[in-house]
């Protein structure tokens, strides 16, 4: 069983159901007691995303998994490469299914993630660029549904805009600490060099917090002005990129945790 939750990539899954429901608080605030059904089935359907999202990764890239991820249940034929595809189609498919229970507007960000990520996997990853946005738009797509499972995906987009842009800052940056193993793409790094791919990086690290304004302007919570520190947090990670690339992306990582947190406490009414 530990094999299929390390080829599931549990954490992520764990992650994922975090921010769909933290989102969804966002979204409706309290009055999210009136849909504990609909968030119950929105984390079943993000598990099974990302679960049937990570199977088919490993699936595809088990011969680069074997240099780059030796220790994957794949390349350790821990599990069959017929059985983790398998798997992964079951979860896409479940995850559309339980989709459909909720509302037409979730059904449509599940189905249009799922397309996303099967032409990820099969094209896009190795268009360098192209994938780092296809990534970040399927960040994004999680808040957007946890907006959209209570029926106030209007009040998730700020959240899901400011995941995408630093999240292809992220992703560039990953491109930037990979470029010794990555096989078979054509990252921007590659591309246009280190020092220009870390300048496009530090501009989407820069350009998400400018989304974290738009609260303010609508009227949020006094709490809400701890966002600064996340701000903060994302310039310190543009500034640091040019030095140390692991930890510029590190930074993103846990200041997006931090703004999801403000973001919620903006939230309350007090």
């Amino acid at each position: 069983m530990n094999a299929y939750l390390e080829l599931f990539r549990l954490e992520n899954g764990i992650i994922g159901i975090i921010g769909l429901v933290v989102t969804s608080f966002i979204a409706a605030g309290t009055d999210i007691v009136n849909y504990w059904q609909c968030i119950i089935l929105g984390c079943a359907t993000v598990a099974l995303f990302i679960a049937g999202g990570n199977s088919l990764n490993d699936c595809i890239d088990k011969e680069i998994d074997k240099v780059s991820h030796p220790n994957r249940p794949l390349p350790l034929e821990k599990i069959a490469v017929k059985n983790a595809l398998y798997l992964s189609i079951t979860c896409l498919i479940l995850s559309f299914i339980l989709s459909i229970a909720q509302n037409p507007q979730s059904t449509s960000i599940v189905g249009i993630a799922i397309i996303l990520m099967i032409m990820y996997e099969i094209i896009l990853k190795q268009r360098g660029f192209v994938g780092n946005i296809t990534i970040a738009i399927l960040t994004g797509m999680v808040f957007l549904l946890g907006g959209s499972i209570v029926d106030h995906v209007e009040n998730s987009v700020e959240i899901a805009g400011m995941a995408i842009l630093v999240t292809i800052g992220r992703e560039i940056t990953k491109d930037i600490e990979d470029m010794g193993g990555d096989v078979g793409r054509r990252t921007l790094p590659m591309s246009i060099g280190v020092k220009n791919a870390s300048v496009v990086a530090a501009v989407f690290y820069i350009a998400g917090p400018i989304l974290s304004i738009v609260p303010m302007i609508k009227g949020c919570s006094g709490l809400y002005l701890c966002i600064f520190f996340a701000d903060a947090m994302f310039i310190y990670a543009a500034f640091i990129i040019f030095n140390d690339s692991h930890k510029s992306q590190k930074m993103a990582k846990y200041a997006m945790v931090v703004a999801l947190i403000v973001f919620a406490l903006g939230a309350i009414n007090l």
